[in-house]
């Protein structure tokens, strides 16, 4: 059974021939990797028999990017960004880029929030590439997902945070609603003319749209399920119909406590919950697969929080058991970490993962 036949049996829930397998590092885990075995990620990739993978999407060509005497380079939404670099032990390090300012944050108009001059063009990417991607990883038979970068992700409420800043937006949705829902506008816009010529570029060989917009955290959601209806529920919706107008199943990515949104992203289509991060608030993940789980597929939830950094293998080892034992049964399950392994995860806890991975998840 390859890649594709046994991903989408699992995601049917139906019973392939084992658990479909994903892998998801941080580019600090993927140096010292390298450094510490001289293993590409490619490899371990090809080595482990992974299901899914992941195209790079379209090439920025669009203005330059804007780069600041104090170090910070605007992003496309012309957020500044700074540079930080966090040291994780073992000489091994995670690099961010973290934002310096928001520039729609002393805004107090929908007229500005319109004529904000920084709002990016769908005409600003090279789509020529993507069916060529696509057809690449077609070709070895596996599973082609569509994620894009980390300041370039599908979502709604984390541009926002970007644009406007996290507790002004947040506010906002109580006090400044039209300038919430200007912001929210602008954003949904870019993003579904964005999505939608790359699912035309892939000439229907694209197989999952992964969006990534984190609506939880670690004690509760972010924002009431009230509000994510009135404010996020139209946005969501739209990117889910335009990708299934395309063929696409939908997995969406959160961190946190989400577990009162999960019913209302469900009605509006998604097919795949992406994070379920296991130390998070109500998010466990029997309780979860017991309720949601014989219409909702589920992606990760196996800790990076605290197991991969901080376990032993063999507490690793029971956690990978745990999952699939829970999780698999009836299919309806990828297996991967909750996000990114990060650079402070041992490399023997990375080998404990993966041998996991291949003597537990195999269907009896």
């Amino acid at each position: 059974m390859n890649s594709r036949e046994r991903t989408f049996l699992a995601l049917n829930f139906e019973v392939p021939d084992r658990v479909p397998m994903d892998f998801w590092m941080s580019k600090g885990f993927e140096r010292k990797l390298e450094s510490a075995l001289g293993l590409r990620k490619e490899e371990i990739l090809e080595t482990h028999d992974i299901d899914l993978r992941y195209v790079e999407g379209p090439d920025y060509i669009g203005p330059p990017l804007a780069k600041s005497q104090d170090g910070s380079e605007g992003d496309i939404w012309g957020v500044p960004r700074k540079t930080v670099i966090v040291p994780t032990g073992d000489g091994a390090a995670e690099t961010y880029k973290e934002v310096s300012a928001s520039p729609l944050g002393s805004a107090t108009t929908v007229e500005e929030i319109n004529a904000y001059a920084h709002w990016p063009s769908p005409d600003w990417f090279d789509y020529s590439t993507i069916e060529a991607q696509c057809e690449a990883i077609r070709k070895e038979e596996r599973v082609v997902v569509f994620m894009g970068d980390r300041l370039n992700r599908m979502a709604q409420l984390k541009p926002a945070m970007y644009l406007r800043g996290i507790e002004r937006i947040l506010v906002d949705l109580s006090l400044n609603s039209d300038l919430a829902r200007a912001i929210f506008s602008h954003i949904r816009e870019f993003y579904c003319a964005y999505a939608e010529r790359i699912f035309e570029a892939a000439k229907g060989k694209l197989d999952i749209l992964l969006m990534g917009d984190d609506f939880g955290a670690q004690n509760g959601p972010l924002i009431a399920p009230q509000m994510w209806v009135d404010f996020i529920g139209e946005g969501f919706s739209n990117y889910v119909d335009l990708a299934k107008s395309y063929g696409l199943r939908v997995m969406h990515h959160t961190c946190g406590a989400v577990r009162p949104i999960i019913p209302l992203m469900m009605a509006r289509g998604l097919d795949i919950l992406q994070s379920l991060q296991p130390e998070a608030l109500d998010m466990d993940p029997q309780a979860l697969k017991s309720e949601f789980g014989d219409q909702l597929a589920f992606h990760g939830g196996i800790s990076i929080q605290k197991t991969l950094p901080f376990g032993t293998s063999e507490e690793v080892c029971n956690e990978v058991r745990n999952r699939i034992e829970t999780l698999a049964q009836g299919g309806g399950y990828i297996l991967c970490t909750s996000h990114n392994i990060q650079a402070d995860t041992p490399v023997e806890n990375l080998n404990a993962l993966l041998n996991a991975y291949k003597q537990y998840g195999r269907y009896m």
